[in-house]
């Protein structure tokens, strides 16, 4: 699973703000001046960037909410919400704050809806690899068949009326590192609306969202460039366009480990307790909201081309769509991108579903 609180390389990278239009009076607009502040959080470079003129403690805002839901959903801090779920695992019920509630009920939802692809309680089986951690290995066949039955979403309770967690079994362990960033990014927007923001980025190690339109464009989109899981950060393969969406790339090239020649990445099947090692290079989704990119990512990216593509299809409806990329350098793309989507000219790769 995608582990917030990591070093994880950007699926992604705005590429440019979108030509020359008329000039936006209300609001006034920083368009080549904009605020921005960034700091280490949540394991990562955290980049809040605001163009609204009269806007500058907005950054400061956001940042902060950052800090916030990273005390308290981190498992890298000892003392946090998540740690002391985890440590009560067979024992007993765990009060939570309240705004740490939305959060458990999205992990929940997200781990029915995908039967079981996103799974909130993989954290068993990725405390044993630690990839992304010091301390990172292969574990032994005995541990990750020790592990596997105390990796099922459906032990985990919640109780709304208590605002309890309770993980029934013994060395059950919650894992938010597949959705929390996209959880983050979502309240960062939040805050920044409260303080008046209408045009902003938020960039939490990749997972980016975009407010409003581009600045230097009434009405035009911004330009997104999808990463190519196979070069340097910053190359895209292609271009979306997109206004107050968010765009989350899960991907083999983020954090792995190498042993004995071997790759494992950081995204864990939950019924073997390994890393995939399927014919997917990076699943990038794009929705309204960040937090439903990131849970998605990781489902997809579990169900394969094939099966992720027809679930993936399935969330049209909700402004949900998707980019898969193929080890053998195919793009495949959910149906409602195919008039938007954009190879970048003298790509190595070629179109798996749709016209160039």
């Amino acid at each position: 699973m995608k582990r917030f609180w990591r070093l994880l390389a950007a699926g992604l990278v705005l590429l440019a703000l979108a030509g020359c239009g008329q000039k936006q009076v209300t609001p006034k607009l920083r368009p080549n001046d904009p605020y921005t502040d960034s700091e280490f959080s949540l394991g990562t470079i955290c980049k809040v960037t605001v163009y609204d003129s009269g806007k500058k403690k907005a950054v400061k805002d956001g940042l902060r909410t950052i800090r916030h839901i990273d005390s308290e959903a981190t498992l890298t801090r000892s003392g946090s919400v998540l740690d002391k779920i985890n440590a009560n695992a067979g024992i007993r019920p765990v009060r939570v704050p309240k705004d740490f509630w939305p959060l458990l009920k999205k992990a929940q939802y997200f781990s029915k809806n995908s039967n079981g692809s996103f799974d909130m309680a993989i954290g068993a089986v990725t405390n044993l690899w630690k990839i992304g951690l010091p301390g990172a290995r292969v574990p032994k066949p005995a541990e990750i068949t020790a592990a596997l039955p105390l990796v099922n979403w459906r032990d985990v309770q919640l109780n709304a009326k208590t605002c309890t967690v309770y993980l029934t079994k013994k060395g059950m362990r919650l894992d938010f590192g597949g959705i929390a960033k996209g959880w983050v990014a979502d309240q960062v927007r939040q805050t920044l609306k409260k303080d008046g923001v209408t045009t902003a980025i938020i960039d939490l190690g990749g997972n980016v969202v975009v407010m409003g339109h581009s600045p230097k464009a009434a009405g035009r989109k911004w330009t997104i460039g999808i990463q190519d899981p196979k070069a340097s950060r910053g190359t895209a393969l292609g271009t979306i366009h997109a206004a107050n969406m968010s765009v989350v790339t899960a991907g083999t090239y983020e954090q792995y480990l190498m042993s004995h020649g071997h790759k494992y990445i950081y995204l864990f099947d939950a019924k073997t307790g390994y890393p995939y090692d399927n014919n997917l290079a990076s699943v990038t989704i794009v929705s309204k909201q960040s937090v439903d990119g990131d849970a998605l990512s990781n489902a997809a990216f579990d169900k394969g081309l094939r099966g992720g593509l027809a679930y993936m299809n399935k969330k049209r409806g909700q402004d949900i769509e998707a980019i898969f990329v193929t080890n053998n350098n195919r793009v495949y793309i959910t149906n409602g991108l195919k008039s938007d989507f954009k190879l970048v000219k003298g790509t190595n790769y070629r179109p798996g579903n749709f016209k160039a």
